[in-house]
This record gives structure tokens, sequence and C-alpha cells, in this order.
């Protein structure tokens, strides 16, 4: 299962805390899962970690792609510390799923727990590139965005979370009711992740939007 707090966003295995948004954070692993009223949550030392194993837990966490992966990025603790290497491939559900190394790691250096941020959820699709489309969220399940009154500032936001360069149209198209993510247009420029603000309603209409569209691609951050 997956929770969602104000500062924290965890499945029963992972956990992000003390992050700039929903999809950042201290990376804490669970590895007593079989006792709820002892869990033990324990940092993962920056060494035991690479890009493959970020994708699975941003995955798991319901977020987009790893954009970052830093020591102490967001705070760092001393132990305990996650004593094995996860050797994950990429393509896992779950990262306690990963295979793990047999040698086992007795202490981490100080500011190296893995810090970890995932991109947004968000994505455009049925378009004729990845930078137009039906705008849509992910917050347990994709749903298309209904943002009423969106202009080309709002479109913009969503354009830039995308790297899809800048806003060049948007328009509300009609579909049959449906369940959307509504995002309130006065809350679309804050600097926070659209989808702190959704919230499940019905609509006849959905948003499409066109980007200019950014073929640059933005390096992994080690």
């Amino acid at each position: 299962s997956l929770s969602v707090g104000s500062s924290l966003i965890s499945s029963d295995s992972v956990r992000l805390l003390n992050g700039t948004s929903l999809c950042s954070g201290r990376l804490e692993v669970n590895y007593n899962q079989s006792n709820q009223s002892k869990q033990s949550w324990t940092s993962v030392c920056e060494a035991d970690f690479d890009q493959q194993d970020a994708e699975v837990v941003c995955r798991e966490l319901g977020c987009g792609p790893p954009s970052a992966l830093q020591g102490a990025l967001y705070g760092d603790v001393g132990a305990p510390v996650w004593s094995k290497e996860f050797q994950c491939e990429g393509h896992e559900s779950a990262l306690l799923d990963c295979r793990s190394s047999n040698s086992t790691r007795s202490s981490c250096s100080p500011g190296k727990a893995v810090g970890l941020t995932c991109s947004e959820p968000i994505r455009l699709v049925g378009g004729a590139s990845r930078c137009a489309g039906t705008l849509e969220l992910k917050i347990g399940e994709w749903r298309p965005v209904d943002g009423p009154n969106w202009a080309l500032k709002e479109a913009a936001v969503a354009c830039k979370h995308l790297d899809c360069g800048s806003a060049l149209a948007i328009e509300d198209r009609q579909s049959s009711d449906r369940a959307v993510w509504r995002i309130p247009l006065n809350l679309v420029w804050s600097g926070s992740p659209l989808r702190e603000f959704a919230r499940s309603a019905i609509s006849s209409t959905v948003l499409y939007l066109t980007c200019s569209g950014n073929h640059d691609t933005s390096s992994f951050v080690t």
C-alpha cells in the first residue's frame, strides 16, 4: 500500500523523508515488514545504491523517473544503515524484490546516506509527440487533468515539469463524464509538484496541451 503525508511518501517497504516535494527525500527501507508493531526503518548507504535501484524506488512510490541521487541531499543520519548492496536490474516493482549482495557493510561514512529525487508522474498522451496531448497525472492511477480556467500561464508550468519547453496552446476537450484530477488555477504557480494539489473529481472536459518541445536531455546527477 502507498501512503502520502505532508512530508513523506511511503510504501510498505520504502519511504522518502524530509524532501522538498512528495517525490523526494532521504531514502529509508523497512526490513521488518512482517511485524507491523516493530517496523525497522533504516537508511541506505550511497555506495550500495545506483540508478537502477533508484528507478525501482521511484516506480514503487508511484513517482516519475529519478532525476537526482546524492548522499545527504535531504539530511544525514547515523546508524542503523542497510548493510547490503542492492543489485536491481531496473524492472522490478519493489526495491526488496531486487537481489542484494552477500557481503555486508559495517558502517557508512557521514554524508553518504542516499538522498533521492524522483520526477513528477506527469505525461501528455494522444498527441503527435511526447510534448503534445491530453495532460495526465498519476496519483495511484493515471487520470486526465481538468483545470478550470487554465490558460497558457498554467500550461507553461506543466510543459516545464515535462521538460517540453514553453506552452504553445491549451484547449479544453470534451469527453464523456470520467474520473479526473482537478488542479485549481491559483495553486499551479506555487512551484510545488502538481500532484500535491490534485483532487479527485468527475468532469466532461480534459486539458489538451501543446508544448514547444525540448530535445535537451538532462543528465542523471550523482
